[in-house]
């Protein structure tokens, strides 16, 4: 019978090398998966601003466009002259915004935080600023420059990003 040598024992497990080459690589996919997490929650907040925007644009749009085209406009529209249309002198005739009858009256109003047609604050949007600036805009749309106005409407949300909607008004 021949005698059989011991074999040596073989080690299972890690070297010390292979154990931080490990922790290396995790590392580094822990931070790439962290950092990524991070920056998805921190614009998490920017679609609720986005659509908050849209409405409360539309709010205010809708507000001034329900009203006459000029302080001289007659009911139901029909045609005003250049003098009436006052493309010179927009803004307010020393009126608040519950009186104001004309989409001039709306030129650089700001709301900050927004209100309501009856001068309420609009809940959930008090980070909100709303900026509006009317100017007779007739020969961008193919008409005399009296015969339109562009109605701007610019809103900044709570992480300073500002939306801008923009219509026309013709006297109709």
């Amino acid at each position: 019978m021949a005698l059989r040598r011991p074999r040596p024992n073989r080690q299972q497990g890690a070297t010390l090398v292979e154990l931080v080459m490990t922790i290396v690589i995790i590392s580094i996919a822990i931070a790439g998966v962290v950092g990524a997490f991070a920056l998805i929650a921190g614009r998490s907040a920017d679609p609720l601003n986005q659509t908050r925007a849209v409405a409360l644009a539309q709010l205010y749009m809708d507000e001034i466009l329900a009203k006459s085209f000029a302080d001289r406009s007659p009911v139901g529209g029909g045609p005003v002259s250049a003098a009436d249309a006052d493309c010179t002198s927009l803004g307010p005739e020393g009126e608040n915004r519950r009186t104001y009858n004309d989409v001039d009256d709306y030129h650089n109003l700001t709301d900050a935080p927004p209100e309501n047609s009856e001068q309420e604050p609009l809940p959930g949007y008090s980070s909100f600023q709303v900026s509006i600036s009317v100017t007779c805009a007739g020969t961008d749309v193919g008409l005399a420059n009296h015969e339109a106005k562009r109605i701007d409407i610019t809103i900044t949300d709570p992480s300073s990003n500002t939306y801008l909607f923009s219509a026309y008004r013709g006297n109709f």
